[in-house]
């Protein structure tokens, strides 16, 4: 082992885990390219030594604290320029942290509290900002053309002493300016009887901001400027809570509580609920102001969460994006256990601050939403619902295993009974069972479960009209479907799956308002809610509109079966059979083992016609039987 002094580079991509659940493939080409192109070169230009890569993240070691901060700011400047034409929830964004201290080197790696002060600044910077360290700042100054906001002194995790933070500014008025003057000394000449009087306003301004004192400055969002029209009733998006540990271990605990607050606010037909999916888009710092234009909401709720041993801490805090303030705070501390009756406790309390009346069962559905007492099912089901949205077949049986887990601890859960009912679903609907005949008679019966346990939870009306389409009662498919919006108002998920449903009963027009309806609750959706539509276009003869919304999805993941089989269709069915076969041989390419029997087995069309037609277009364009 060797010590000696040198700049360290912390740097991750944030988000990272929502970004890999939406498309695993993309997300790790565009990181790839991104390396290749932007962060490797720079990193040598800069003469960096990567030292190792963490799947998101990177730590380089470099001689010169100059060269550190310029291959920085190279490199979130390129990343801004990359991310112009790409969609906010697919952009791949950077935080970085730069210390300079004294290292210790052991087998090409990197240890000590200077390695420990770069990944604690990086974990506390922006999406695609820099932070620096006071010793960093003070061998810098104007020795590059950017400007500093002094941050003052901080406490960080497990650092025994404070240290001072500056955020690096592109768009400072010159060089080495350090704005904020946080950590500015007072000066001799100032009088004493001020001093005094000084001190005394800050004290009673402290008592009387105590609550907000933590708030960033909430910068008002523009009506004109909003993505989609404000709906007229209260709208609110639930951001991602933060976590404070940084402990990748806590995040089943701190999705949990998200998701649960989100779910109880969407009961209220009164309210407008931007769907959890969309929501995790924003899964790091970001401003209120960007949330509301992007998702056309004027509420935003955001918090954070920390946990020691058996007790969790949990501030939470309401803002009305457009005047720019904050309706509600509040800090809370309690035991682990108590998780459940603090998400109603907040769920209640935004509802009152936006002036909300809940009917009388809507407040008992609050109260039973959980479903479970045992935290640690209720964590690991929150784990099984992420893999298995990911709809991969090794994603598909991991998820089974986590739910079972979950029934285990506690065979009184309604949601893990009906998570394993939908692991045995779609395994039958994409042919990843032996059987496919009695992965759906499993779901059967697990969902009967699920309903005599809690009969009044949408999802499990929404898997249960699933079922009973692929079974082929359309009729029952549409009513379950049905009951399952009428309970979840602002459901996207349920309210995508009743549309699904009828594009095969031929309520075409119904099934494109829902999607249409369900893609604004999650602006962004899964990538089967376009599919579905893509799907009732094309049944409705809409094929322009068709193509564009196959192609689109395609464009972002060419490895995706289900829009080319349904390009080949619309293709046929439009008489352009070049572009017909040229999708069927790359569903060949994508899928060797593809048979029209397989796909069109179920769920079937009610019109019987439309099934014969497409087993015919199929057929004619060369797919096997």
């Amino acid at each position: 082992m060797e010590r000696r002094l040198a700049a360290i580079l912390a740097a991750d991509v944030v988000g990272y885990s929502r970004l890999m659940e939406a498309d695993e493939a993309g997300t790790l080409a565009q990181l790839k390219t991104h390396r290749k192109e932007l962060i490797d070169p720079a990193i040598a230009e800069h003469k960096g030594r990567l030292v190792k890569t963490t799947g998101d993240g990177l730590l380089v070691e470099f001689a010169s604290v100059v060269d550190a901060v310029q291959c920085a700011v190279e490199v979130q400047r390129g990343m801004a320029e990359r991310n112009v034409r790409v969609p906010p929830d697919r952009r791949v964004l950077f935080r970085i942290g730069i210390n300079l201290g004294d290292i210790i080197f052991d087998m090409s790696d990197i240890f000590g509290d200077g390695v420990n002060v770069a990944a604690r600044l990086e974990g506390l910077a922006d999406a695609g900002g820099i932070l620096i360290s006071g010793t960093v700042y003070d061998h810098l100054k104007t020795k590059i053309a950017v400007g500093y906001e002094d941050l003052g002194q901080q406490q960080l995790k497990n650092i025994s002493d404070p240290v001072r933070i500056y955020r690096v500014l592109e768009e400072a008025g010159s060089p080495g300016e350090a704005v904020g003057g946080v950590g500015k000394k007072s000066r001799p000449w100032m009088w004493p009887s001020l001093a005094v009087g000084l001190a005394l306003l800050a004290a009673v301004l402290g008592v009387l901001t105590w609550q907000h004192s933590r708030a960033p400055h909430v910068e008002a969002a523009s009506v004109e400027k909003m993505s989609y029209p404000l709906p007229d009733k209260p709208s609110i998006a639930v951001l991602p809570f933060e976590n404070l540990n940084r402990d990748p271990a806590e995040e089943g605990l701190i999705d949990g509580i998200t998701e649960g607050i989100t779910t109880a606010l969407s009961i209220s037909s009164e309210m407008f609920v931007i769907a959890r999916h969309s929501a995790l888009v924003y899964d790091g710092p970001v401003k209120v102001q960007q949330v509301a234009e992007e998702l056309g909401v004027r509420y935003v709720l955001e918090g954070s969460v920390q946990r020691s041993g058996d007790r969790v801490r949990v501030s939470a805090q309401l803002i009305d994006a457009i005047e720019g303030n904050h309706l509600w705070a509040e800090r809370y501390e309690r035991e682990a256990k108590d998780i459940f009756a603090l998400q109603d406790e907040i769920t209640l309390e935004i509802v009152t601050a936006l002036q909300v009346e809940m009917t009388e069962g809507e407040q008992e559905r609050i109260a039973l939403i959980h479903g479970t007492s045992n935290l640690e099912a209720w964590i690991l089901a929150g784990k099984a619902r992420l893999l298995l949205r990911r709809l991969t077949r090794d994603e598909n049986v991991e998820a089974r295993a986590v739910y079972q887990r979950a029934v285990e601890l506690d065979p009184a859960y309604p949601g893990a009974w009906g998570g394993l009912a939908w692991t045995h679903l779609i395994a039958a609907r994409f042919g990843w069972s032996e059987s496919p005949e009695d992965s759906l008679r499993r779901a059967a019966e697990l969902v009967e479960k699920t309903l005599a346990l809690d009969p009044m939870r949408p999802g499990t009306y929404a898997l249960l009209g699933t079922i009973q389409l692929v079974n082929g009662d359309h009729d029952a498919a549409v009513a379950f479907g049905e009951k399952a919006v009428a309970l979840s108002p602002n459901g996207a998920e349920v309210a995508a799956l009743l549309a699904f449903t009828l594009t095969y009963t031929g309520e075409l027009e119904r099934s494109i308002a829902l999607l249409e309806r369900a893609m604004r609750l999650s602006p962004s959706y899964p990538d089967w809610y376009r599919w579905t539509l893509g799907q009732a276009y094309r049944l409705a003869s809409r094929y322009e509109d068709a193509v564009a919304a196959f192609t689109t999805r395609l464009d972002d993941n060419p490895e995706a079966l289900t829009p080319r089989v349904e390009l080949v269709m619309t293709y046929g069915e439009m008489g352009d059979e070049a572009k017909a076969r040229a999708e069927a041989a790359q569903v060949l390419r994508i899928n060797p083992e593809f048979s029209i029997q397989t796909w069109t087995q179920a769920p079937r069309y009610k019109d019987p016609a439309i099934t014969n037609r497409d087993i015919e277009t199929l057929r004619r364009v060369g797919l096997p039987e």
